[in-house]
């Protein structure tokens, strides 16, 4: 059920965002911002793909690390996306319109959101290829 994938590659995702903003907030201890969401990336990468593999879509019979592989791959694409919104928003769209209330967790939280449906696309047709979504448990 497509309707099912979808609503569970969105929860998968608000949970993998949520790991994602608090690494990037303990990275922000020891570095900048920019080099933080950058170093952020891989936990939120390893949380989606381990939560996107067992509850959204079927792992079928590749091996896991393949499939990690092709993830991965996927999302540095996506990390120069999230990258160029997070630190474009925060180091020019909201000095330049005076915006500075938790500038860098909703600039973050924005540019983590932003390769949504292009990263479901190419999940289900590139990662997981030629596999079912997964079906809902009947107890």
């Amino acid at each position: 059920m497509l309707a099912r994938s979808v609503a569970g590659y969105l929860a998968v995702g608000i949970i993998a965002g949520i790991v994602n903003l608090l690494a990037r907030m303990l990275f922000d201890l020891a570095v900048s911002f920019e080099l933080a969401v950058a170093l952020a990336f891989p936990f939120g990468l390893t949380c989606a793909f381990l939560l996107n593999r067992a509850y959204v879509f079927e792992a079928g019979s590749e091996d896991a690390r393949r499939q990690y592989a092709k993830f991965a791959l996927v999302n540095l694409g996506a990390l120069a996306l999230v990258w160029s919104v997070s630190v474009g928003l925060y180091a020019v769209v909201f000095p330049a319109i005076g915006f500075t209330w938790n500038a860098e967790i909703i600039a973050h939280a924005i540019g983590v959101g932003s390769p949504v449906v292009l990263s479901f696309v190419a999940y289900r047709f590139f990662v997981f290829a030629g596999l079912k979504d997964r079906k809902p448990d009947m107890h």
